[in-house]
């Protein structure tokens, strides 16, 4: 029997179940991974925004991280919603010496606008970087971080997500240093289902990662992977919905 690569997500809990570790598990379940996770913060919210949200303490997020390497072992790690700056901080600790792939989701504002990350969260999102083997921000986060120009200042790889960006075609540009971008533009799917879309996208590149996909292939299989589960969304809610994770790659 082969055995799946081990994925952990460290993010944010979602209780309506279309973001966060919710969609990280199914991401990773759909896409043949194995999903543990490292809870940061217990939110509840829908498809119309995020009423409250409690965070674990920085303590307990390390022991979550140390259970899994510890025992099961890790193969890649994405990183998304972190809470607060020593949350982002003692995640950064806890993955600095390993060696596996990690896809940073730089997570800031949700899908719904609901606020997610401090100024000193995003002042650590800096650390993350340096560790991150892909960081994934979409228009607003991108901008946040200092745009194209500090990026690449920084010398990170990062996939620079359009979604968010207007006009009928998507264009999504993967940028490394020292190589040429390369960029992937698509028709938009027209819909509002798209609760936890950027949770998805980190969590299947870094499950394609871990399968040993090189980081073009991983983000073309990740960008399909999405695709498909936003034109097989339900439809659940009043607001932006959630994605169709069960429904990818099903034929009948």
């Amino acid at each position: 029997m082969i055995r799946p690569p081990r994925i952990l997500a460290i993010a944010g809990s979602d209780s309506s179940g279309g973001a966060g570790i919710q969609a990280d598990i199914k991401t990773i379940t759909m896409m043949g991974g194995y999903a543990m996770t490292a809870i940061t913060s217990v939110t509840a919210q829908n498809t119309r925004g995020v009423t409250a949200v409690e965070s674990l303490s920085p303590e307990f997020v390390a022991a979550q991280i140390d259970a899994c390497l510890s025992d099961i072992g890790v193969d890649a790690i994405k990183i998304g919603m972190l809470g607060n700056a020593d949350i982002a901080e003692v995640v950064a600790d806890r993955i600095e010496d390993l060696s596996c792939p990690i896809v940073f989701d730089p997570v800031m504002v949700a899908t719904s606008g609901s606020v997610l990350a401090d100024e000193a969260t995003i002042e650590v999102f800096e650390w993350l970087m340096e560790l991150a083997t892909l960081t994934t921000p979409n228009v607003p986060e991108l901008a946040a971080l200092g745009g194209d120009a500090a990026m690449a200042r920084r010398g990170v790889a990062y996939l620079a997500k359009g979604g968010d960006a207007d006009g009928p075609m998507v264009i999504d540009r993967l940028e490394r240093p020292g190589l040429a971008p390369v960029e992937w533009n698509e028709a938009r799917i027209v819909t509002k289902q798209t609760h936890g879309t950027g949770c998805t996208l980190s969590s299947a590149i870094a499950t394609r990662l871990a399968m040993g996909d090189p980081l073009e292939h991983a983000v073309a299989a990740a960008r399909a992977f999405v695709r498909e589960a936003l034109m097989a969304a339900p439809g659940f809610g009043l607001g932006n919905g959630p994605l169709g994770h069960q429904a990818v790659g099903r034929r009948d």
